[in-house]
């Protein structure tokens, strides 16, 4: 993999966006050197959204996409080299989660450790509280 740039540059939040932390949603370094070459190449936004929503096979799962801007009443976490924003309801789900990433053939991908999840999938991507 090649190497990517991660921008440090500190924008102040938009009105109406609180500055959350790591306690909130913490990426690993693998992680934030993913997503910063996803946002590269994707070109779809320069945050990160991470929302849960209902479904999977436990309950609840994990939605990500790349947004432009974050809404009213995010949360804006400067995590890994990357800003994730999360809605209210979702970080109720979410603190203290960490966010990594392996690029391994078989079990790669995104993996979300939850420390609010009684129960998840095999694959990861749904758990339930």
């Amino acid at each position: 993999m090649s190497a990517v740039s991660v921008s440090t540059t500190v924008i102040a939040p938009p009105e109406g966006v609180r500055e959350g932390n790591e306690n909130l949603i913490r990426l690993t370094a693998d992680a934030g050197v993913k997503i910063a070459a996803l946002v590269a190449r994707e070109g779809q936004g320069d945050f990160l959204r991470i929302a849960i929503t209902g479904g999977g096979c436990n309950g609840l799962s994990y939605k990500l996409r790349f947004t432009t801007e974050p809404r009213r009443g995010d949360i804006l976490v400067r995590t890994g080299g990357a800003a994730v924003v999360v809605d209210p309801k979702t970080a109720l789900y979410l603190k203290g989660t960490q966010l990594d990433y392996s690029n391994k053939m078989v079990g790669g991908g995104f993996k979300f450790s939850n420390p609010n999840a009684k129960a998840s999938c095999s694959c990861g991507e749904s758990f339930s509280v």
